[in-house]
């Protein structure tokens, strides 16, 4: 049985997916992004396999997180006389939570963020520590700022961004009717054929 119809609804759905989450990765200005990675592995693919058709999204494993976002194992980890830490990982319905009856989530348990991003997106952003009195570089180098960054991170968490979550969804509604009707001359042309 050929599936032309269904086919050319799931390519649809695929590039509206792509083109808005790369839209979004671009205006969220995701720590993760900066070099253009994420942006560029997101894809789709649509195969045909055993009489049925697959559509498949490919990215950057770090992207679900950014996506979905992290639970930090312990933001009072972050209190200090002038800053006191904060939760940003927060209960979202995200695609890649699967629903338990309440929504799973990823979190930070005993692990932390890998350090050598975080070095490398803070040398591309030029962050330095400030003196607050004078208003003068610190002394201390990137590796300094990425081991605050992890630990910061790791306390706090990540903030959700449905950059992927949002258009998938948006692209569900607006291709439904597309995806039936697709399959619906798929098997119309089938019969006929028989």
């Amino acid at each position: 049985m050929k599936l032309e119809g269904i086919n050319k609804a799931y390519s649809d759905f695929g590039k509206y997916v792509v083109q808005q989450g790369r839209t979004n990765l671009s205006k969220k200005k995701s720590p993760n992004n900066y070099t253009g990675n994420l942006y560029n592995s997101l894809k789709y693919q649509v195969s045909d396999e055993s009489a049925r058709i697959v559509l498949t999204f490919f990215m950057d494993n770090y992207g679900m997180f950014q996506d979905a976002g992290v639970f930090g194992a312990k933001p009072s980890l972050i209190n200090s006389k002038n800053k006191k830490g904060k939760q940003k990982g927060k209960k979202v319905d995200s695609v890649f939570l699967k629903p338990m009856g309440d929504y799973s989530r990823f979190s930070y348990k005993s692990k932390m963020p890998p350090m050598k991003p975080l070095m490398d997106w803070a040398k591309f952003k030029k962050i330095r520590f400030r003196d607050k009195s004078s208003g003068r570089f610190k002394k201390g180098n990137y590796k300094a700022i990425a081991y605050y960054l992890q630990k910061s991170i790791y306390a706090q968490g990540i903030k959700p961004t449905l950059w992927f979550t949002t258009p998938f969804k948006r692209g569900f509604v607006r291709f439904l009717e597309d995806i039936e009707s697709g399959f619906l001359d798929d098997i119309m042309q089938t019969l006929k054929q028989k």
